[in-house]
């Protein structure tokens, strides 16, 4: 007699590594990866990852060993994280525009023993990560570089030399697999802690939710540490092949789709709003072109409308956030001109995803009211890391508490109307006022400032800040948008500065920043207070 039990889907099976073995089995001979100038096969990719887990061995690396990664968009980063988790470690990639302060701060708060680096294409950060980790914190056991380098082991030329070895699946579904790293209202960044199940049950809910074309030929053209990233293997489970750029340029990005024809890519909005506005789109070839997703922020219905008019109806959009994603999709016939009122949507909930819209009683909003996007399913995460009470108010209830507030038509198509917090989504990257206004407020000339998202036709928001000087006090704009660039890195960096003789207050002498917000959303829909 076979006794069921209830168990956790996101600790249960299959695992990551497991779908990912069973992929690169089917179809060897094919081509897993293409860049410039080469390829690999899945046969290869197999091989590659073996290798890899071969050298990680050797250099004393062990299950729930904790490695980091910094790279491009590369083959090789990827089957280094890949040879990581099969063999029961656990990754987390360092954002490709972070600054050096938020990567040192994510290395010693993740505990990495070992650190993959792109020496090449991030030579001076990569040695600023070495040394200055070391110099704060206990070291690092192992650094391997995908190139020689000074800084440590060439782990291209380790595996090359290390002789034959496949891919091993050590991994077991409950293991803590991927802690993806997002920012936070208080400064601090949060450690969003993935098992190997939860991983594979994202996996498997792109697969399925995703309209994936039935082979996809994938131009990975964002950075593969985020969103994109979670593209690849869907597109290796379906027996595709994953084009590889180095970074997003839009004459090469279209070039690379009309001559390879490529037919999936996913891009952010400005990315697709850059492409509207280059000369060479309308005589670029596009037609093999099946779906272009975006996400990580909304897309001007304006242009969404003019994307369907030259580019083709194959557009479609994910939603999700890092501590849970995806939870629901906008699908290529839902982006039809003639029922524009969907395009301010997010979609439906996703295949995994249980969703409920919930007010401030944690009950239940009436049917077309307004409630915090709430989410049950396997893919979410475990927690935060080293953070049990925020992740105790996260996770209330066995509910995600996604900070967005939504509601939800009588189809169960989800509309966000605004954010819980003061987060800015910027060109697809979270900002948080808080990081922007701590940096600014550090400068001698600076008496207060308030830090704001404004609607803006490229970017969606563009980060503002609003700064009252001190008497007799002076700095320029440039300084101060240099300063946090230096600080924080380029997606923080204001759009605009406005001086300001003095800052609203609200009654408890705090600054009221929906008054500062009323002049830029009035009458576009989103709430300001």
């Amino acid at each position: 007699m076979i006794t069921m039990t209830s168990q956790d889907p996101s600790t249960t099976g299959p695992s990551l590594i497991a779908l990912l073995d069973r992929a690169l089995a089917r179809h060897p001979d094919r081509s897993a990866f293409a860049w410039d100038g080469g390829s690999l096969s899945y046969r290869g990719a197999n091989e590659l990852i073996g290798r890899m887990q071969a050298v990680f061995a050797d250099g004393g690396l062990v299950r729930g060993s904790r490695v980091a990664l910094l790279a491009a968009n590369q083959v090789e980063a990827w089957c280094a994280g890949m040879a990581a988790s099969a063999s029961g470690m656990v990754t987390t990639w360092l954002h490709q525009l972070g600054s050096l302060d938020d990567h040192l701060f994510q290395l010693r708060d993740f505990g990495a023993e070992a650190l993959v680096l792109d020496a090449t294409g991030f030579a001076s950060r990569s040695a600023d990560l070495v040394t200055q980790h070391a110099a704060g914190f206990a070291g690092f056991k192992q650094v391997y570089t995908l190139a020689p380098s000074e800084l440590g082991v060439d782990l291209t030329a380790a595996a090359e030399h290390i002789g034959h070895h496949s891919l091993r699946d050590l991994s077991r579904a409950s293991d803590l697999a991927v802690i993806n790293y997002t920012g936070g209202t208080t400064g601090r960044s949060k450690g969003a802690m993935r098992t190997q199940a939860g991983y594979a049950a994202m996996i498997t809910s792109i697969v399925t939710d995703f309209e994936l074309p039935e082979r996809p030929h994938y131009l990975a053209a964002a950075p593969m540490t985020h969103v994109a990233g979670t593209l690849v293997q869907p597109t290796l489970m379906r027996g595709g092949t994953v084009r590889l750029m180095r970074g997003f340029a839009p004459d090469r990005l279209l070039e690379l789709i009309a001559r390879e024809r490529i037919n999936c890519t996913l891009l952010v909005p400005t990315m697709i709003y850059t492409l509207l506005d280059h000369s060479a789109l309308d005589r670029t070839d596009l037609s093999s072109l099946h779906s272009l997703i975006y996400g990580a922020s909304p897309m001007s219905p304006t242009r969404l409308v003019e994307g369907l008019e030259r580019i083709g109806p194959v557009f479609a959009q994910l939603y999700g956030q890092t501590e849970g994603y995806p939870i629901s999709f906008l699908n290529r016939a839902d982006h039809d001109a003639r029922t524009p009122e969907l395009f301010s949507s997010c979609g439906v909930a996703n295949s995994i995803s249980t969703v409920v819209l919930l007010g401030e009683d944690d009950q239940p909003v009436a049917p077309g009211e307004v409630g915090e996007l709430c989410v049950r399913g396997p893919q979410l995460m475990q927690g935060y890391l080293n953070q049990p009470e925020l992740t105790a108010a996260t996770l209330k209830g066995g509910w995600l508490h996604t900070g967005d507030m939504a509601r939800a038509d009588d189809r169960g198509y989800l509309f966000i109307v605004d954010r819980k917090k003061d987060m800015i989504v910027s060109g697809g990257f979270n900002v948080y006022p808080r990081d922007v206004e701590d940096v600014i407020s550090s400068h001698p000339a600076v008496a207060m400032v308030a830090v704001i998202g404004v609607p803006d036709a490229k970017w969606g928001e563009a980060v503002t800040a609003m700064v009252q000087l001190r008497p007799g006090a002076s700095v320029t704009a440039d300084e101060l948008v240099a300063l946090v660039r230096q600080r924080k890195g380029a997606v923080q960096a204001p759009k605009h500065v406005e001086f300001v003789t003095d800052l609203p207050r609200t009654a408890v002498g705090k600054i009221d920043k929906k008054v500062l917000r009323q002049p830029f959303w009035a009458g576009r829909g989103r709430q300001v207070g």
